[in-house]
């Protein structure tokens, strides 16, 4: 259970989630304290296990027919361990919320709030907003951005035009990422009566979307603080990396997958970059 609990949980993607806060509240304190522990440590794997652990039990009937399920691309849950991953992702997430929430003050818990919303109302039966077309990008982006929201309103900080233009940067970059690793599950997705974003509008569409948002996101990062504008190349590469598949057809749409296994590594390349370009910006 413990393995299939830490598979569930998408270990490649920890960093995602947890260096986002933590950049954002250290660039802001200029400290270490007991929030950003607790808040670094609970958005790297309580978070991403609520997340996608109850992802992994709703989606079920849809993965079965992924053949991408059940390795790093995520867990495919025997339905014997539902009932536990739903009470494993409560019980590590519920602590660390009651802390946060006890060392924060009313705009970061409204942050927060909105943040485990978004994670919750993604998958459970209800809300699916995964199946609710473009939506589904934006509370999945929601998923990554919200994090760096968070340690920002935590550690008190300004948000200037150049901030909120970073966000939305950062915020293009994940409705991209989510609308291109949906096209490679156009089939299964179909097969099991789920919609996406790429059910609706078809493979083809949905890569020119992905592109466009990536390089709407590099204009953006133009008009952020120095070094950011530097940045700008960065989201230039995932524009390369889905290009390839810019007149995929949806019967091929599960071809896209080499450019996703791509993303997720283009993803460690790319945050090396950015982690060097806030250390300048912190030694400025």
């Amino acid at each position: 259970m413990l393995r299939a609990l830490l598979l569930s949980s998408r270990p490649l993607s920890w960093i995602n989630t947890a260096f986002p806060f933590a950049a954002a509240y250290v660039l802001t304190a200029r400290e270490v304290d007991v929030r950003l522990v607790l808040g670094t440590i609970f958005f790297l794997i309580p978070y991403n296990l609520a997340m996608y652990g109850i992802n992994d039990v709703f989606d079920y009937e849809s993965d079965l027919r992924n053949p991408r399920k059940g390795g790093v691309e995520g867990a495919l849950l025997d339905r014997r361990l539902h009932r536990a991953t739903l009470w494993a992702s409560a019980i590590t997430t519920v602590p660390f919320l009651v802390a946060l929430v006890l060392l924060g003050d009313p705009a970061s818990w409204l942050v927060l709030a909105v943040s485990m919303f978004a994670l919750v109302a993604y998958s459970a039966p209800g809300l699916r907003f995964k199946e609710r077309p473009f939506l589904d990008s934006v509370t999945s982006s929601t998923h990554f951005v919200s994090p760096a929201v968070y340690g920002l309103v935590l550690a008190g900080a300004a948000f200037t035009p150049q901030l909120l233009a970073l966000l939305a940067a950062f915020l293009l970059w994940g409705i991209a990422s989510h609308a291109f690793g949906a096209v490679q599950d156009i089939v299964a997705d179909r097969e099991a009566r789920i919609g996406s974003i790429a059910t609706a509008i078809g493979a083809r569409a949905t890569v020119r979307f992905a592109a466009a948002a990536y390089a709407a996101g590099a204009v953006l990062l133009l008009f952020t603080d120095w070094p950011g504008p530097i940045a700008a190349v960065l989201p230039l590469l995932y524009v390369a990396n889905v290009a390839p598949y810019w007149s995929v057809s949806d019967a091929d749409a599960e071809r896209a997958n080499r450019a996703w296994r791509r993303f997720l590594w283009l993803n460690f390349g790319t945050g090396f970059l950015v982690t060097m370009l806030l250390i300048w910006y912190a030694l400025r």
